[in-house]
């Protein structure tokens, strides 16, 4: 963090749209996060890179990880140019969130990209190849406001490259599919000449998907450190370790992301009828509007998976998907009921203190 240099952008370079230039603040500077370690930030800003730290009246505030700055934001900030320094009063009002529930047992969202136009979802072709585990980062990822692609990597590891893209189609209707091999750039150029200055796209996967050697490929050099597919499970070493932004030579901005073993669903997702549209559409045809999709008699699902026209695979699939979106809904709301009594307690204790003085 303390390796600060200079290059200089303009924010809209750095994906300033009109909807947070109407947001600015007179007397405070504008930068992009573009990594954090233990609530230190490097900004990016039109005069260069800035190391961030909290205002103490934003820490005293913040009252859960929401709240705090994450890599993709924009935020308000003083700048101590002397040090290269700058203190963040802020966050702009986001425009997309990819969010997960925090690792473990204790109910917290984990951030991990925001502010992204295009949602890369990055998995290879060999034995990680899981389209149960794609349909979930699909819905996720419809549920962010980005719009999602699939870049399948490793081609050369997979000895039926166009079945395994039937398959992925099957689920994912009307998103772009890439098929690629990183390491001998076969199938990235179209991926390259679809980026364009100013977007921000995020890479999300498992790990040692080969997110990193995507990025190498896309920057135009070695920037991230790869590693190969370890023995006996054919799977990529993990490498990235942290989430960073990156400006691309063409303009285009990169958050890459470190492999995520574990993705749950951190709230009751709105995107269920569009990550799964052909069941969505499939209940409408049954007969009674309050179907189960049990039992009853003319029921389009249950017909659909007799004849093959629905996967069973798949309809058990989108019932996990929704009942865990259903528990994660009950959880959030409950856990968000609790941090909003933290919150007025607070704000009694400030006014009973002032009163006091």
């Amino acid at each position: 963090m303390n390796d600060i240099t200079q290059p200089i952008y303009t924010l809209e370079a750095l994906g300033f749209k009109p909807f947070w230039a109407e947001q600015q603040k007179e007397g405070y500077g504008s930068g992009r996060i573009a990594l954090e370690h233990k609530h230190m930030y490097r900004i990016y800003s039109e005069d260069g890179e800035w190391l961030g730290e909290l205002s103490g009246k934003f820490r005293h505030e913040a009252a859960v990880r929401e709240d705090y700055p994450a890599v993709g934001d924009w935020v308000w900030m003083t700048k101590l140019p002397g040090e290269n320094k700058a203190i963040i009063h802020g966050v702009y009002p986001r425009l997309s969130k990819f969010s997960r529930k925090a690792a473990g047992n204790t109910v917290e969202e984990q951030i991990v990209a925001t502010n992204i136009d295009r949602v890369f979802l990055v998995m290879a072709l060999n034995l990680d190849f899981n389209v149960r585990r794609l349909e979930r980062y699909l819905l996720i990822a419809y549920e962010s406001g980005a719009q999602p692609e699939i870049v399948l990597t490793k081609k050369d590891l997979c000895g039926d490259v166009a079945s395994r893209i039937a398959e992925v189609e099957a689920i994912a209707f009307g998103v772009p599919v890439h098929a690629v091999n990183s390491l001998t750039d076969d199938g990235v150029e179209p991926i390259v000449q679809s980026l364009a200055a100013g977007e921000t796209i995020a890479l999300l996967g498992s790990s040692g998907a080969g997110k990193s050697t995507l990025l190498n490929r896309l920057y135009g050099e070695e920037r991230q450190r790869t590693g190969g597919v370890r023995e006996g499970d054919d799977r990529g070493k993990h490498t990235t370790t942290h989430r960073e932004l990156v400006v691309l030579p063409g303009g285009a901005l990169v958050i890459d992301t470190p492999g995520m073993r574990e993705l749950q669903l951190w709230e009751g997702s709105d995107a269920m009828s569009t990550a799964f549209a052909d069941i969505d559409e499939l209940a409408l045809r049954c007969r009674f509007a309050d179907c189960s999709h049990d039992s009853e008699p003319g029921c389009a699902i249950q017909a659909a998976l007799a004849d093959g026209t629905l996967q069973a695979n798949r309809y058990a699939s989108f019932l996990k998907l929704q009942r865990e979106a259903a528990y994660a809904k009950r959880r959030t709301d409950a856990a968000a009921a609790r941090v909003e009594k933290e919150r007025w307690k607070k704000i009694h204790k400030q006014q009973r203190e002032r009163g006091n003085r």
